[in-house]
């Protein structure tokens, strides 16, 4: 029997009608949650995402900004505009647009942005904080994935879920996420000896691996949930994930597709955060 497709675009587009609604009522309140977005260069896909970020704020109702700078701006600018926007009241998240060119540390960013407006989750104080179960801004998309489980009735407590991929921005996030809801979790990686013996073991199986089609049939279980978190482009142009769709299909009980899989779920978490961040520092 064919899997049952969890498609993350129309879950996203069901959760921004409640959005609305909930920004339509701050505004009667005097509240109108703001993001402001720093887009530094010229890179295609991070200029895709951005937009993407703008339209998808302006459709529930969210105030954005975009603060292009050159690839060559200097480190210490970044910061000081970062530390104007920290003080700004009327600014309710901060997000900076990764990668970032190589002469700025990463990291420094990061950290420069208040913890309260925070909207991408990626502080430490926030990753800190939902490593001990505390309120957070979570990182967009896991948080996006444990909602589209939810939204299958999904059962995440006592099951094993196995994350390919143990990046910053996904893979160990994830798998926080899911402990928190008392799954057994395995993270898999690049230096995992012999995957297939863990990853065919999954109830669940999480792939952020950024490979096109690498995972097909034969790293799973019949009957396992596959989450697909890869976005690849293929020689001819077409988006893939990480895993090969029409192999699995007819073996998983669950699958997302890309597109319309986690992706837009990962833009939606961001505009939750933000309205977070609004209520939480008016």
């Amino acid at each position: 029997m064919a899997a049952e497709i969890i498609n993350g675009q129309l879950l996203a587009k069901e959760l921004r009608r409640n959005m609305k609604n909930e920004i339509a009522e701050l505004k009667q309140k005097g509240l109108t949650p703001h993001l402001t977005v720093i887009l530094i260069g010229d890179d295609p896909a991070s200029h895709s995402y951005v937009r993407g970020k703008e339209k998808a704020s302006a459709e529930v109702g969210i105030s954005s900004k975009i603060i292009r700078m050159d690839k060559t701006v200097d480190q210490k600018t970044l910061l000081t505009k970062i530390a104007a926007l920290n003080k700004d009241e009327n600014v309710h998240g901060i997000l900076v647009q990764l990668p970032l060119p190589k002469h700025i540390e990463e990291q420094k960013v990061i950290e420069a942005i208040d913890p309260a407006k925070d909207v991408d989750g990626f502080h430490p104080i926030n990753i800190g904080r939902m490593m001990v179960g505390q309120d957070a801004f979570l990182p967009c998309t896991p948080y996006g994935i444990i909602e589209m489980l939810k939204s299958k009735n999904i059962e995440i407590a006592g099951k094993h879920v196995v994350v390919m991929g143990r990046s910053n921005i996904v893979g160990k996030p994830m798998g926080q996420l899911l402990l928190n809801e008392n799954a057994t979790v395995t993270y898999c990686h690049s230096k995992t000896q012999d995957i297939k013996s863990y990853t065919k073991k999954a109830d669940i199986l999480i792939v952020a691996v950024g490979k096109a089609n690498i995972v097909d049939s034969s790293y799973i279980k019949d009957g396992a949930v596959v989450i697909d978190v890869g976005v690849n482009r293929t020689e001819e142009g077409k988006l893939t994930g990480d895993v090969d769709f029409d192999d699995v299909k007819e073996m998983a009980s669950f699958l997302t597709p890309v597109p319309k899989g986690v992706g837009p779920m990962t833009i939606t978490m961001l505009l939750s955060n933000t309205i977070k961040a609004a209520k939480g520092l008016s």
